[in-house]
């Protein structure tokens, strides 16, 4: 029966629908949960970033919400990024 009916839908007969539902995956609900937002950052510190995130398998997504979460929750990484001022970047 499954292979009649995958012919039908493959010869594009108009009377016969198949809907495949699938669940709804946890990225498209955290979709929902997200603001979105822009910040300017400086060229040469994100140039250097976007090299090291292809190497390491990471992305500004990653980082930002991270950041966000220590900087809530940590004492010392706030501290640490507030009076982190030196943005000079030495290779």
């Amino acid at each position: 029966m499954t292979n009649y009916v995958m012919s039908l839908v493959k010869n594009h007969n108009p009377h016969i629908r198949i809907d495949k539902y699938k669940p709804i995956s946890k990225a498209m609900t955290d979709k929902k949960n997200m603001t979105l937002t822009s910040v300017k950052v400086k060229s040469n510190l994100f140039e250097n970033f976007k090299i090291e995130c292809v190497r390491r398998k990471f992305s500004f997504q990653k980082l930002s919400d991270r950041a966000i979460h220590l900087y809530l929750t940590d004492e010392d990484f706030r501290k640490k990024i507030t009076n982190h001022t030196n943005l000079e970047f030495n290779q």
